[in-house]
C-alpha cells in the first residue's frame, strides 16, 4: 500500500475502542482516523474525548470514507457478520472483535466476501498475540509437561447490577459463552491444536434467556479433555491450567496478561515461576494486522481457527440447550 500509515475507523463507540487506541497511537504503522455511531452527537463526543479526527453519524458513512484503510468492528456480537461483510464490500480490511460471528455460516460468508474483495479479515483475540501465550505454547510443545491430558479454563464477570448490558440481550448475540467463554474455548483450541470431536455442556439461563453460567466439557481425538466454565454471576475470575503426564502449567491471568506476566510450571521436583516480559495487550493484534496488510503475512489467528472456535461454541450451546452430547464433524 502507498499510505505511510494504516488509518483505522471504529464501527461503534464501544468501551473496547479505548483499549485499542493507545496501541494504535504508539504504533509506527497505524493510527486512528474515524469513529461512527448511529447517533452523530455520540460519535462526535467520542471523537472529541479520544482525539479522533473524524466522526460519522452512520456506519455506512464511515465505510464510504476513502481514507479509512482498516475497520475495527466492535459492535455487539450479533452484528459482527453483517458489518464485516459491508466493510469488505467497501474495500476495507477488518479486525472484528470476538466472537468473529454467531455461527459457521456467518464465518463462511465473511471469509468469502473478504476473499472476493482482497481484504484481510481477522478475529480480535488480543491475548493470542501476547508473549505469555506464546511462551505457554512453547512450553507445552517442548514436552515439559509430557502428553497434554486436561485443559481447564475459567472466565467470569459480574453483571448482576447491570441488567441492561447488551451482553444479556439475546437479539444482540448475548450470553456468557459468546463473551467471556470464547477465551478459554479458543485457548484450549490453541493448546491442543485442533477442535474437539465431542462436547457436552450445562447452562443456567437468566431472565432474558441467555446463558449466565455455563460449564462445558470437550473431548479431542487425541484423547485430551478440556473443561471450561464462564459466567456473568460471579466476581471477576480468570485462570487456566494445562495438565500433562509429567507436570502442569498454571496461568493466573491468561486472557488479560500484564506487561510483566508469569506462568507456573509444576513437575515432580517442584513448582517454578517462568517470568515473561510482555507488551501492551492490544499492541500485538494491531501489528499483526499491519503485517498481514502491508507485508502479506498470514494472520496469527487464521479464519480456519476462528471457524473452529465458533463451531465449538455452537455445539456447546446446542448441547446445553438440548441436554445431550454433541458430536462435531
Amino acid at each position: 500500500m502507498s499510505v505511510a500509515k494504516l488509518r483505522w475507523g471504529f464501527l461503534s463507540t464501544a468501551k473496547v475502542n479505548r483499549l485499542l487506541l493507545p496501541a494504535l497511537r504508539s504504533s509506527l504503522r497505524n493510527l486512528p482516523l474515524a469513529v461512527a455511531s448511529r447517533d452523530l452527537q455520540r460519535a462526535r463526543s467520542f471523537a472529541d474525548e479520544c482525539d479522533i479526527p473524524r466522526a460519522y453519524g452512520s456506519y455506512e458513512a464511515l465505510l464510504q470514507d476513502p481514507d479509512v484503510d482498516v475497520v475495527y468492528v466492535s459492535l455487539p456480537n450479533g452484528m459482527h457478520a453483517e458489518w464485516a461483510i459491508h466493510a469488505a464490500k467497501a474495500g476495507k480490511h477488518i479486525l472484528c472483535e470476538k466472537p468473529l460471528a454467531m455461527n459457521t455460516r456467518e464465518v463462511d460468508a465473511m471469509a468469502e466476501e473478504a476473499s472476493r474483495a482482497g481484504v484481510v479479515l481477522a478475529e480480535a483475540l488480543m491475548y493470542r498475540h501476547h508473549p505469555l501465550t506464546k511462551r505457554v505454547k512453547e512450553v507445552v510443545d517442548g514436552g515439559a509437561i509430557g502428553e497434554v491430558l486436561i485443559v481447564r479454563g475459567s472466565f467470569s464477570i459480574d453483571l448482576s447490577n447491570n441488567l441492561n448490558d447488551i451482553r444479556l440481550d439475546p437479539e444482540l448475540g448475548g450470553g456468557s459463552i459468546w463473551d467471556v467463554g470464547s477465551y478459554p474455548i479458543s485457548y484450549a483450541r490453541y493448546v491442543v491444536g485442533a477442535m474437539p470431536s465431542r462436547v457436552f455442556a450445562h447452562q443456567v439461563t437468566g431472565p432474558s434467556g441467555v446463558d449466565e453460567l455455563l460449564v462445558g466439557q470437550m473431548q479431542y481425538e487425541s484423547g485430551t479433555l478440556a473443561v471450561i466454565d464462564c459466567g456473568f454471576r460471579s466476581p471477576y475470575r480468570t485462570r487456566l491450567e494445562i495438565v500433562g503426564s509429567q507436570g502442569a502449567i498454571g496461568v493466573p491471568f491468561p486472557f488479560e496478561p500484564d506487561r510483566h506476566a508469569s506462568l507456573l510450571l509444576t513437575r515432580a521436583d517442584g513448582t517454578a515461576a517462568i517470568d515473561v516480559d510482555g507488551a501492551e495487550l492490544y499492541q500485538g493484534e494491531i501489528e499483526d494486522m499491519a503485517d498481514a496488510i502491508l507485508l502479506g503475512n498470514p494472520c496469527q489467528v487464521g479464519i480456519s481457527e476462528s471457524r473452529d472456535n465458533i463451531a465449538t461454541m455452537e455445539a456447546l450451546v446446542l448441547s446445553a440447550t438440548e441436554n445431550r452430547p454433541v458430536t462435531l464433524n
